[in-house]
């Protein structure tokens, strides 16, 4: 097999080439972080040896001491197992026919927590100003927090009421409905946001971080108004990576701070997080009798059996099933 890419000769410049490798890609910070854990963790399990020197009884072996005596759950699992088949994909360049024998761990069955319509207003009530805008736009879209908090100004399509939902991935993006109720908050943000960047191009900056392909095809993209993000920081960083002086989008843990004070206040009496809005949005979409597939679209599910679990948060698929204790009475 002829390789593309020299191996890597010791651990330290193993973790190089994997970090080099991700950042030319242009993944998360956060995924990087990650991949970068479980490759160390892995060389360190089998004593300092190189993945080329090890094989699948070795990966399995791995795997298995995350499960076993790590206790670790099947989403954690299979977080460490996507790092090292990009490590032996992508980074070493060694697409061996075992690795795809290595199989994931099966996550159980687990319903959503989803809320009430009711339960929605009483949560969305208590959460104002720019937080509370994304949990409006989480609910009203079904889009993922991080997907709101990157939503770009290019994104908004007030004519067509839709919002372009990019995944930074490489799969493929989607588009959901912009509801009209967020319409003249959305333009009022945009003009904060508009304020900011023109402030920040006076002062010498305005530059943000840009998707793969649009960088790669268009990289004084960066300073465009277009490319802003809708909901930028509060401060301009430092780019780890690059060491340029970007304008960030905000911080999701302001978000998910204002999730959890707003719960116990709202009295739902539910752990619920902003992933639970995408949720109660598929769910209620689904009560209100649209079709699955509709939801499907909306959400960007890849498989229909995904979206299938909110059916069995319905009555019988919404035909809507009398007790027979209820009958008597």
């Amino acid at each position: 097999m002829t390789l593309s890419v020299s191996l890597p000769v010791s651990p330290t410049e193993l973790l190089s080439q994997v970090r080099e490798c991700i950042q030319n890609k242009q993944y998360s910070s956060r995924t990087e972080q990650a991949y970068l854990q479980w490759v160390r963790r892995f060389v360190h399990f089998h004593g300092g040896r190189l993945p080329q020197e090890l094989a699948k009884p070795e990966m399995q072996a791995f795997l298995t001491h995350l499960a076993v005596e790590g206790k670790a759950s099947p989403a954690t699992q299979n977080v460490a197992l996507s790092a090292l088949l990009f490590l032996y994909r992508e980074v070493l360049g060694l697409d061996l026919p075992w690795l795809d024998e290595i199989s994931r761990a099966e996550k159980p069955l687990q319903l959503p927590v989803v809320l009430t319509v009711a339960e929605t207003v009483r949560l969305l009530a208590l959460v104002d100003g720019t937080p509370g805008l994304i949990l409006r736009l989480l609910y009203g879209t079904g889009m993922r927090l991080m997907e709101g908090c990157r939503l770009r100004v290019a994104d908004l399509d007030f004519d067509r009421g839709e919002v372009l939902v990019r995944d930074r991935l490489g799969g493929k993006d989607r588009i959901t409905l912009l509801p009209n109720a967020l319409v003249q908050p959305l333009r009022d943000q945009l003009a904060i946001a508009n304020g900011i960047y023109n402030q920040d191009l006076a002062e010498g900056f305005g530059q943000v971080s840009l998707p793969t392909a649009v960088a790669r095809k268009h990289p004084t993209a960066a300073k465009e108004w277009e490319w802003q993000y809708v909901f930028p920081a509060g401060a301009r960083t430092v780019d780890a990576r690059t060491g340029a002086v970007r304008r960030h989008h905000i911080d999701e843990q302001q978000v998910q701070r204002a999730m959890r004070r707003a719960v116990p206040l709202s009295d739902v009496g539910k752990q619920a997080t902003p992933h639970t809005l995408r949720h109660s949005f598929a769910i209620h979409l689904l009560e209100s009798g649209y079709e699955i597939r509709t939801v499907q679209s909306l959400l960007g599910h890849k498989d229909l059996t995904t979206t299938q679990i909110y059916t069995l948060l319905l009555n019988q698929d919404g035909k809507g099933v009398v007790s027979p204790l209820d009958r008597l009475m």
